[in-house]
This record gives structure tokens, C-alpha cells and sequence, in this order.
């Protein structure tokens, strides 16, 4: 039984200013492409949701799983979906952001 996969708003602006913040540096292929392998890194986890490492001290059953050493990729599994919570690129401090 595959979960769906949804990802909730914060995590959709933090696709989005990815997207902006290499576009703006790169070029808006680039950005694309990077973007998309992300998403569909993602939207794999339907089939094997129990990857990553739970990390209840941040919330619980929040798990993080790295994407390509670049990404952080929060999320939660429930009965019913795989919600992608937060991604968080280049080493941003993400345990001192989901506290403020």
C-alpha cells in the first residue's frame, strides 16, 4: 500500500525560493532540473515512507532525510499520507529555524 505525498505550504515556498535562489545565480534550466529531481526525490517516498532518521526532539514524528548532501528534507508519516513538512538547503540551521 503506497501513501500519498503531499507537501504542505512551507515546503512548497521553500521549493520556490530554491528554484529562485539558483535561477537567480545559475540559469532557470538549471534551476528546473535541480527542482524537479528534488520534487520527485520526494514524491518517491510514497513507497518506503520509514527512511530518514525520527527526530521526535523537533516535533513528533518528524523524520529528516538529505537530498544529494544539499537538502534537508523534514516530513511526517501518518496513515493516510506522507506529508512533506519543510527543505531546507545548503546547511541552513534547521533545528534553530523551526524553533523561532
Amino acid at each position: 500500500m503506497s501513501l500519498a505525498v503531499v507537501f504542505d505550504r512551507a515546503a512548497q515556498d521553500d521549493l520556490d525560493d530554491l528554484f529562485e535562489w539558483i535561477a537567480d545565480r545559475s540559469s532557470v534550466a538549471t534551476a528546473k532540473r535541480y527542482t524537479d529531481r528534488l520534487r520527485d526525490y520526494c514524491l518517491r517516498f510514497d513507497a518506503a515512507p520509514e527512511r530518514g532518521t525520527r527526530r521526535d526532539d523537533l516535533r513528533p514524528r518528524v523524520r529528516i532525510v538529505g537530498f544529494e548532501r544539499r537538502v534537508t528534507i523534514l516530513f511526517t508519516v501518518t496513515d493516510s499520507n506522507v506529508l512533506i513538512l519543510r527543505l531546507f538547503y545548503g546547511g541552513q540551521d534547521f533545528e534553530r529555524l523551526l524553533e523561532e
